[in-house]
Order: structure tokens, then sequence, then C-alpha cells
């Protein structure tokens, strides 16, 4: 059975930086709140209205195609993975078919969020292995600017987030032990409430008991948006962050140690491991937990900010830019979010 390499990568960064100070115009924080509670120096935001999650993935695409050394005409499935698609349907999958004018392929859209591209990553592991396609573009873009509350409500949502894209062109190998060597993928719902957008949704307050105790009933309404919605900031994210801090520190070393226990590897055998980027402190704690170097672990939240899906193949696309990773290096990916959902993959480079 073949193995699934990675064949090429690329990423697109949007050109307007926004520094913690930037985000002073806006909202009562400073610089030091930010970088101390989250390790974030600045992010990046893209146009407004001349860049969308879908275009900047295209450009992410097209570095990957051009990495890998083909033409756009050999690919035969797309997988796009975000959780702030151009339009609530149909998903992004067919717009950058459409954008980058491939042939009538194949479209799956992920929305995992956080998680998206691992579990992206394990979709299209089967399907090489399989021999049903033998050029995945897989792409992961988020353009989180575009529906964050710049107030000092929002404030501890809104300065960690930024906007990216990356992308990576998957095929089959087969060399003995190289590529994806396990996937492991992960959910539990009973805290979906705890990091969620509520609305605009088609739920009309079926799950109030679980999400909604601590807004005004007007708020929730069963209308798909009401200015009560609005007015309770029900259109923008929620986040109990410690909640989301003391599951997501037990969940990241068990489904990393998962995989490398799959494997008959240990914390020390790892050339790199690739966290989502959350949040440095979460990383940090990982870090320590495994007993890993500092050279073992690669990490640019400082500079962008969590991109959501876009955050692991971003920081995995910049770590190979920048000699971090080479043939035959044993790499780790892993991720939590919401949901919550958490995933790792490991795989030799």
């Amino acid at each position: 059975m073949p193995q699934t390499i990675i064949a090429g990568i690329g990423h697109y960064v949007p050109a307007q930086t926004i520094t913690n100070t930037d985000l002073l115009k806006f909202m009562d924080t400073s610089d030091e709140w930010i970088q101390e509670r989250t390790g974030i120096k600045e992010r990046h935001y893209a146009h407004r209205t001349a860049e969308t999650t879908t275009t900047m993935g295209v450009e992410a695409a097209k570095n990957a195609i051009t990495h890998a050394g083909i033409k756009k005409e050999d690919i035969d499935f797309i997988i796009f993975a975000t959780l702030s698609p151009d339009y609530y349907f149909p998903g992004c999958g067919v717009l950058l078919q459409r954008a980058l004018e491939l042939d009538e392929i194949g479209a799956l859209d992920i929305r995992n969020q956080c998680s998206g591209f691992v579990y992206a990553l394990s979709v299209a592991d089967q399907f090489i292995k399989t021999g049903m396609y033998k050029n995945i573009l897989l792409v992961a873009s988020e353009k989180h600017s575009f529906g964050l509350d710049f107030s000092t409500r929002g404030r501890n949502i809104s300065v960690i987030f930024g906007d990216a894209a990356a992308a990576v062109i998957l095929q089959p190998t087969e060399k003995e032990n190289q590529g994806i060597l396990s996937t492991h993928l992960h959910s539990d719902g009973k805290s979906a409430e705890i990091l969620a957008m509520y609305n605009p949704g088609t739920h009309a307050n079926h799950w109030q008991e679980k999400a909604y105790a601590h807004f005004d009933d007007a708020a929730i309404g069963e209308m798909f948006m009401s200015h009560a919605m609005i007015d309770e900031a029900q259109n923008f994210p929620n986040m109990d962050g410690p909640a989301v801090f003391k599951k997501a520190v037990v969940k990241f070393p068990e489904v990393i140690m998962e995989a490398l226990q799959k494997n008959n590897f240990t914390p020390a055998d790892l050339n790199l491991l690739i966290p989502h980027q959350a949040n440095l402190r979460i990383a940090q704690f990982v870090q320590q937990k495994l007993k890993l170097r500092d050279d073992q672990v690669f990490n640019n939240i400082e500079k962008y900010g969590n991109t959501t899906a876009a955050s692991i193949p971003l920081a995995l696309s910049e770590a190979y830019q920048a000699g971090r990773i080479k043939e035959g290096d044993l790499v780790c990916m892993a991720a939590f979010g919401s949901g919550f959902t958490w995933a790792s993959a490991l795989m030799r480079w």
C-alpha cells in the first residue's frame, strides 16, 4: 500500500500587519497584556474587500503547486479547511476550483476549526492509500478579521486571531518508512458551546440550556438573525478561555503521545513538533510536559496570531523554508480547538 507524502507546500500571508499597539485604537488593552497571556506580538489582516478566504487560499495553492513541480491540471481532488468561508454556502472548495480554473474534480470542505488541517490530512491520506487520487490539493485558509468584535467587550478573542492561508500537495510514494505514518482524530461535543459562534444559525434556541444561560432570551430567539442577537454580540465568537486552556493542556500531550506510541517512538525521537498556534503558553506547557528541547518545537504565533485551520500548515511551510525540516525527519503535527476536537499526525518527511 502506498504512503502519503507532502510533495509541495506553500503559504500566503496578507500584507497588512497589525501590532498589539494598533489594537489600542479600538479597545482597552496593551501590548504587555496580550504578550503575557498569548505570546502574540502582531498578526496580519486581509484587505476588507480585495481578499477573501478563498483568494488567499488560491495564492497559497499556487505556491504549493509550484513547489511540487506539477501543473494545476494534475490535481485530481480538492480539500478546503476553514471556519471562515466566503459564503454560508457553497463552500470554499468549489470557489477555489473555479478560481484556479481546474477540471470538474471533486471538492470537499472540512469544518473542524483549529483541527481542520489535521482532519483534512487524515481524509486525504485515506484517498491516497486506496489509490483513488494521486495529487490532492489541501488548502487551509482563514479570514478572521472580517468577523471579530473590535471593542473592549470582544478583546479576549479579537487580539488572538489573524488571517493567513497555507496549502500542501499530497501524493503517493512506494518508499518505505516515508510519509504519513498515522493520524489520530478525537472529539467531545459536551463542551461545544465553550468556544463557539452562536449566530447566525439554525438552532432556533434548541441548545439554550447549554450555551445561553448568561444571555437574555431576546438575544437568542427563534430567528436566523435579530437585532437582539447583534446587541448581545451573538454574531461574534464566544470563548471561555480558562476552560479551553484547561482542556487543551491535557489533550495536546495525550494525542501527541498516541501518535508516537502507535509507531513505537518516544518524544526524544521527534525532530520537530508543530502544534496548532492557539496560545504560546499552551505550546510551552506541552513542550515542558513532553520534555522537548527548543529545537524540537516550532512556534510562529508571535508573528501571525492564531490562524485556526491555517496555523499548522503555515508553521510547517515556514519551518520547511527555514531549513528546520529535512528529508528523513520525524515530524508531528497536533491541534486542539472548538468542538472540542483534537488530532495529531505523525510523518516521516
